[in-house]
């Protein structure tokens, strides 16, 4: 989730990055403002941590015997 900035290429890109030497392949996702990047960033950020308490209770309920 932390990587938004950072593109996800494919397999095919992956296998091209070999041959290419001058690296003209990179490419990133832009945003428009720093304060864009800052948002998306922070909300990628408490989405994780949500994900990860979310998780725990799950757990927790899962060791209490009682379904999620």
């Amino acid at each position: 989730m932390t990587d938004y900035l950072f593109a996800r290429p494919s397999f095919l890109e992956g296998m091209g990055r070999n041959f290419d030497i001058f690296g003209t392949m990179n490419r990133y996702n832009y945003a428009k403002t720093g304060e864009e990047a800052d948002r998306i960033a922070f909300m990628a950020d408490w989405a994780a941590v949500y994900g990860d308490f979310w998780q725990v209770y799950e757990d927790l309920q899962c060791q209490n015997g009682k379904k999620p």
